[in-house]
């Protein structure tokens, strides 16, 4: 007859249907043996903040080093399209497959460094002082956005990350048709010149680049708090680099609207 004593009912059976009676050993190991067992640790070392600070800082390092050798060399600006196109087609590939290869996404910082280097010397050119004030416009933007976060004025939820991804595709679904409808149109619908309709597009642009700074906070933080592994702190350092690198040309544009050339 079955035992309903729930020591005997975790007895071994040499195979099925044969009873092993336990003897006094195996009766003392079941009653020593701990009533909880902590989980074993991860076999692979967790991301931590200090991670995606540094790895944060080798990629905008990256990007704002190659940046400053093209405003430097006067690198060409059909070169630095270029530059930017491999840059953007990288960023993409890493972008979709979640990559945290170091390579991938230092060479993107790389190649997009040379287009927003050439591109920074172009405004530059024209509008003296303009580059110092994006920069710093960014900066703020950065911190700001870090204090509402780290405040919780703002928390990141579902329903947020499927708002900003909408309104993403949105903005580059409409940039796409403001550019075909420019080939015969100048200026196309006026999103990218100065006017009303292109201040307007121009702070929607600024804050939905701060939205994904928030967005990349929260990646950060939900990273460390579930372990994820080291090497994800690469894709976090993608992440806010993409996000910086969108506010500077904003803002850039921004500030070019109420600038006088020289």
């Amino acid at each position: 007859m079955e035992s309903k004593n729930p020591i005997f009912s975790r007895s071994q059976y040499t195979h099925p249907g044969q009873y092993q009676t336990p003897t006094p050993g195996h009766l003392q190991d079941m009653y020593d043996a701990p009533a909880y067992q902590p989980p074993a640790p991860p076999a692979y070392r967790t991301m931590t903040i200090d991670d995606v600070v540094v790895k944060g800082f080798l990629t905008l390092g990256t990007l704002v080093l190659t940046g400053a050798a093209a405003w430097v060399l006067n690198v060409p600006m059909g070169v630095a399209i270029v530059f930017g196109l491999v840059g953007l087609v990288l960023g993409l590939i890493a972008s979709f497959k979640q990559s945290t290869n170091p390579a991938l996404i230092l060479g993107y910082a790389a190649c997009y460094g040379v287009f927003v280097g050439a591109l920074s010397l172009a405004y530059e050119n024209f509008f003296n002082g303009i580059v110092l004030q994006a920069v710093i416009g960014t900066a703020l933007a950065f911190a700001g956005t870090l204090a509402v976060y780290s405040l919780r004025i703002v928390r990141v939820s579902n329903k947020m990350v499927k708002y900003v991804t909408a309104a993403s595709i949105a903005v580059l679904g409409l940039m796409l048709v403001n550019l075909l409808v420019g080939i015969f149109v100048p200026g196309g619908f006026g999103l990218r010149e100065a006017g009303p309709l292109g201040y307007v597009f121009s702070i929607a642009m600024i804050l939905l680049g701060v939205f994904f700074l928030l967005l990349d906070f929260a990646a950060v933080e939900e990273g460390v708090r579930a372990g994820a592994p080291a090497k994800f702190a690469w894709q976090c350092a993608f992440g806010l680099t993409l996000s910086l690198v969108w506010i500077y040309l904003e803002v850039l544009r921004f500030i070019s609207y109420f600038s006088s050339s020289d």
